[in-house]
């Protein structure tokens, strides 16, 4: 009788879901100096829109009721620069390409494949606003709250344009296509047109006073805005960060289910 040999085929074994996000979130962080020249729109069109904005609705601003109207557009660029900017268009790539296919065989943590693209954004994110929150200190904008006031007008924005990228990875996920990802950004122009942009939200009146108050930028505006020049208003900040909240369950909500499909296609 014959005894067949006993062979032990190794096998890829999990990582951790720890692991994992360091590892897609580090891959991620790498690749942004080779694309630096995707990023400079996100700098250049909120400097381009604050200097036209300031520059011919400044000396009228008293009449709104905006006594530093520098102080109070400083908070509209933030967004401009931390919005839409996301790794969807590298995730793009890899499906196209199969490597997002040769993830899914191996044991990744699925979480780990988006919420690692995540992480890199949010740090993207905030080193977008700093240039801002420089130009605006160049500018003579002073934070009445200080540094703490600084570094919570860095956080704040950081939690908007992340919870934003939960769209733009959606479309990425679920169509594979550049071009689809790249027009994520028009979701959010009529927001920031319907919103407290260029005057207080108590000078709106008409349909657009109704809109606003149901836009969460809004809040979002008020509260980076009361960083600058009011202090610590709790319920403004606690407005910015529930509106942040929501949209961040929509946005993620989507990512993740669209994740799931796209993880069970054959």
């Amino acid at each position: 009788m014959s005894v067949e040999p006993v062979t032990n085929t190794p096998r890829a074994r999990p990582a951790g879901f720890w692991h994992d996000l360091v590892t897609i979130a580090g891959r991620a962080l790498r690749a942004i100096p080779r694309e630096a020249d995707n990023l400079a729109p996100a700098l250049i069109f909120p400097v381009f829109f604050f200097a036209i904005v300031v520059g011919s609705l400044e000396g009228i601003a008293s009449f709104a009721g905006v006594d530093n109207f520098r102080a109070f557009q400083i908070p509209v660029a933030i967004i401009f620069a931390v919005t839409g900017v996301s790794r969807a268009i590298a995730l793009v790539t890899d499906i196209t390409s199969g490597y997002f296919d040769r993830l899914l065989v191996s044991p990744i943590n699925r979480w780990a494949l988006l919420l690692g693209l995540m992480v890199a954004d949010f740090a993207l994110v905030v080193g977008l606003s700093l240039p801002v929150l420089i130009l605006a200190v160049v500018l003579g904008v002073n934070f009445v709250t200080g540094i703490p006031g600084m570094l919570a007008f860095l956080l704040i924005s950081g939690l908007w344009g992340l919870v934003f990228t939960g769209f733009p990875y959606t479309i990425a996920l679920r169509t594979g296509s550049p071009a689809a990802v790249n027009s994520s950004f028009l979701l959010f122009l009529p927001f920031v047109f319907l919103t407290s942009t260029f005057l207080p939200q108590e000078a709106l009146s008409g349909w657009l006073a109704t809109v606003a108050s149901y836009n969460p930028i809004t809040y979002i505006l008020a509260g980076l805005r009361a960083l600058i020049t009011d202090g610590w208003v709790l319920p403004d900040l606690l407005r910015a960060i529930g509106a942040i909240a929501v949209v961040g369950l929509l946005s993620f909500s989507l990512a993740f289910t669209a994740l799931r499909q796209r993880v069970k296609r054959p």
